[in-house]
């Protein structure tokens, strides 16, 4: 900054030349002032008006003014006072960098008469700058081999204050290796160095840390500081060193191959590849000591890989050496000593004197299997041998004599179960280690005939329909039995039995071999319902067992019966000839044609249709109740013959049918109560024709009371049937008949109402009858039934007038003509 402005001063001495020329009389005496940096602004300076010997009144009207060379207002006058003042921060340093001296020149221009004064300002430093290093943290590198008095240059310091607020001095923390010098260069700036005093040891200590200071001439001084880690080189100046001079290990003879006999360990000191070693046999080691043991170079252990015996060798002994990877390469060495124990190494053998023979699962307790020997090739306690069975085994060993056995059986043998005996023979001798050897041998175990056939099922149930051709398969049973070859082998026959005193054997034939039954004869549904077959089967063993099981044949009903015709009954001849009066009105019931069906379930439901009639306009025949009636009321000009053809039919598949003729003979002057009785509710039901739809809704609602009634009654004749209670009971005065069962059998299927008369139990001759009642029918029905035997049927009545509360029932029996008659008249 000096030369800055020694340089300004020299640009402008031609100016001032010029100047003092023309203002020689106006210049006047320099003036200096001496004032510290960073004074505050508005500090003084000193009085300028009273220093250049001026009034302070005139500074005004004179215009004083400062005209600074550099252009920076740092200063201004205070024209009330002529004081001198600081207008703004002065920094030194920014000034006049690191020179001794730093000077501002200022020029106070008066005007009226135009003066000029040249000011000095002196700008003095403070310490307002500490040492500052560049760097805050260094790393050294250095080899622990480096020779003592080494000297390193360490970073220097800047302080922008000088004199004696400058850089002074340096300090370096206490430690055991280093020392610091400072120096002074050329320039006079001091520069610190790092000398090594004391020889290093890595091993000892790796890394030194250490704190670098710069001390000012400030008051008080103000100091800088620096972080130097200085890391410590190795070199190879450790040889490896075993754990022991020596070392010892004991390794049984029958170490297999891989077996670790000890793990050598060495360290070294050094770091890197100087302190990496690795393990190796002495030059001098033998071949049979390396054809024996190897050691891994990496982590010096020491394994087996060759065959050890006692009797052999009893003991190796060998160099050993570490080695590691510097350089130059150090090495340590030791030796191994590897005793061979001597221990149990030959297992007992189990030698059979005689192969073991089959044996019966009957056999008795003690029967003799086999003769057993073993033997053991050590001596001593090593070759004393014992022989034992597993816990729980069917055998045991009884011993003759020193090491000499035989097996016998120890409980009763089931072929069923194990039809072959695995034995595990163990000996052992009393060596330590204890060796074993195990012999497992087989024992057959032969059949007997202990075990009856056994079905699949207890019973079976087996459904065939009626008219079934003969000699067709009905049905195959399956035995098993749990024997072995002819003891297994079974024989199906049908046990002796009679069915209405027939045997059953007449019905039914059974393949003997494979168990599948056929059917002798065709079977008739309305004459038989159920064949219990009892078929055994029996094995070929000696003695014979046999079991036997149940075969339940359900025979299924076909439609093969004709419809019969009851009412008019054939004994009236083949013709039915009724009367009726000239004067019937429409809906006279002229006859009634019922018929019954020998079939069962739809096959038995009956329908009646007129095929032909003279007049076919007169007369109609409900489907479902046979009830001829008129079409219309009858005239004079209507024959008064009329010939009806009427065929009924039946449900099934195919139909079934029968015709019946009726011969109707109209006369003058008949009685006809039907039919006033049928004009009155005819008349009645034209005044009010929404009663005959109540009427039919009631109806409708009955019968399915009804049916709901006869569902809980066969419910509760079911939960009764199992403790042996029967649905209907008899009166006392009524016919006993214990192989007897009467069902009367309310059923439903669509506009057609029935009742299925069922006589007779499951195992004897029964019949059905069934009469067939339409919703729609206001009169009397009348049916004409069969039964299978004579019986009381009150009980049954009081059934169905439950079932139909609208209707009364008469029954009647004929035991002459076996006919019973059933009478429904409406309430």
């Amino acid at each position: 900054m000096l030369h800055c402005w020694c340089f300004r001063a020299w640009l402008w001495r031609p100016m001032w030349i010029l100047a003092g020329v023309l203002l020689w009389s106006t210049v006047k005496a320099q003036i200096s002032y001496t004032i510290p940096e960073e004074l505050k602004e508005g500090s003084v300076v000193g009085n300028i008006a009273k220093d250049l010997g001026l009034d302070v009144r005139d500074l005004a009207n004179r215009n004083l003014r400062i005209a600074s060379e550099s252009g920076n207002t740092y200063f201004i006058v205070d024209l009330a006072k002529g004081e001198l003042l600081v207008n703004s921060r002065i920094d030194r340093e920014s000034l006049c960098g690191q020179n001794a001296e730093c000077r501002l020149p200022l020029q106070i221009v008066i005007e009226n008469p135009l003066q000029l004064h040249r000011v000095e300002i002196n700008i003095q430093d403070i310490n307002d700058n500490a040492p500052e290093f560049l760097t805050k943290e260094s790393i050294m590198k250095i080899s622990e081999s480096i020779t003592l008095g080494r000297r390193f240059s360490l970073e220097r310091a800047v302080d922008p204050d000088v004199g004696t607020n400058s850089l002074q001095s340096y300090s370096l923390t206490e430690n055991d290796c280093f020392r610091l010098n400072v120096k002074t260069s050329k320039d006079g700036r001091k520069v610190p160095e790092l000398i090594v005093d004391k020889a290093l040891d890595r091993e000892k200590k790796a890394i030194h840390n250490l704190v670098l200071t710069a001390i000012d001439g400030g008051s008080p001084p103000k100091t800088g500081t620096t972080q130097i880690q200085v890391v410590v080189e190795d070199v190879n100046d450790n040889e490896p060193k075993f754990q022991l001079n020596s070392y010892k290990a004991s390794v049984p003879e029958s170490a297999a191959s891989g077996f670790s006999v000890l793990t050598i360990k060495a360290t070294d000191l050094d770091d890197g590849v100087n302190g990496e070693i690795e393990y190796y046999f002495d030059a001098h080691t033998s071949d049979d000591v390396k054809s024996v043991f190897e050691i891994n170079a990496e982590t010096g252990k020491i394994t087996v890989i060759g065959k050890l015996d006692y009797e052999g060798r009893k003991s190796y002994t060998f160099d050993i050496s570490a080695k590691d990877k510097g350089s130059p390469q150090l090495q340590g060495d030791s030796s191994v000593q590897v005793d061979i124990l001597d221990e149990n190494d030959n297992a007992p053998e189990i030698l059979l004197t005689s192969l073991p023979s089959p044996v019966n699962e009957n056999a008795p307790i003690g029967t003799v299997v086999a003769l057993i020997n073993v033997k053991d090739l050590d001596s001593s306690a090593n070759g004393k041998v014992s022989l034992s069975l597993p816990e729980k085994s069917p055998f045991k060993l009884n011993s003759s004599f020193d090491n000499h056995y035989s097996l016998i059986t120890n409980s009763l043998l089931d072929r069923e179960k194990n039809p072959e005996l695995s034995v595990e023979l163990l000996a052992s001798d009393s060596g330590s280690p204890q060796l074993k050897t195990r012999k497992t041998i087989k024992v057959k175990v032969l059949d007997i005939n202990d075990n009856p056939p056994l079905f699949t099922q207890a019973s079976y149930d087996v459904y065939i329909r009626e008219n079934n051709p003969a000699g067709a398969s009905l049905f195959s049973v399956l035995a098993f039995d749990k024997d072995q070859d002819k003891n297994a082998m079974l024989t199906y026959t049908i046990k002796d039995s009679k069915f209405q005193d027939i045997p059953v054997t007449s019905y039914f034939y059974i393949n003997s071999e494979n168990g599948t039954i056929f059917s002798m004869n065709s079977f008739d549904f309305e004459k038989i319902k159920l064949f219990k077959v009892v078929v055994q089967a029996s094995d070929h063993g000696s003695p014979s067992l046999s079991s036997n099981t149940t075969v339940n044949v359900f025979i299924l009903d076909q439609n093969d019966n004709v419809p019969v015709v009851i009412y008019p009954s054939a004994s009236m001849g083949s013709v039915s000839h009724q009367r009726m009066p000239r004067s019937a009105k429409m809906g006279h019931l002229v006859t009634k044609v019922t018929a019954v069906d020998a079939d069962s379930g739809h096959n038995a439901w009956i329908s009646y249709r007129l095929a032909e009639a003279t007049d076919s306009s007169l007369f109609a025949v409900n489907l479902y109740t046979g009830e001829v009636r008129t079409k219309r009321s009858v005239s004079e000009q209507d024959d008064a013959s009329q010939r009806l053809l009427i065929e009924i039919k039946d449900n099934g598949e195919p139909v079934q049918s029968t015709t019946v003729t009726v011969d109707i003979l109209i006369e003058d002057g008949l009685h006809e109560p039907v039919s006033d009785f049928r004009h009155k509710a005819s008349e009645k039901d034209k005044k009010n024709s929404k009663i005959t739809f109540y009427l039919i809704l009631s109806l409708a609602s009955v019968s399915v009371l009804s049916l709901l009634t006869f569902f809980i009654l066969l419910i509760k004749c079911a939960r009764n049937s199992r403790g042996n209670a029967s649905c209907f009971r008899r009166d006392s005065d009524g016919y006993k008949n214990p192989n007897r069962n009467l069902q009367i059998q309310l059923n439903t299927d669509g506009p057609i109402k029935y009742v299925e008369v069922l006589g007779g139990d499951m195992m004897s001759q029964s019949q059905s009858f069934g009469s067939y009642l339409s919703p729609m029918s206001e009169f009397s029905d009348l049916t004409m039934v069969k039964p299978s035997s004579t019986l009381d049927f009150k009980d049954t009545l009081r059934g169905l007038d439950a079932s139909l509360p609208d209707s009364a029932w008469t029954f009647e029996c004929q035991q002459v003509s076996q006919y019973c008659l059933v009478h429904r008249y409406t309430v």
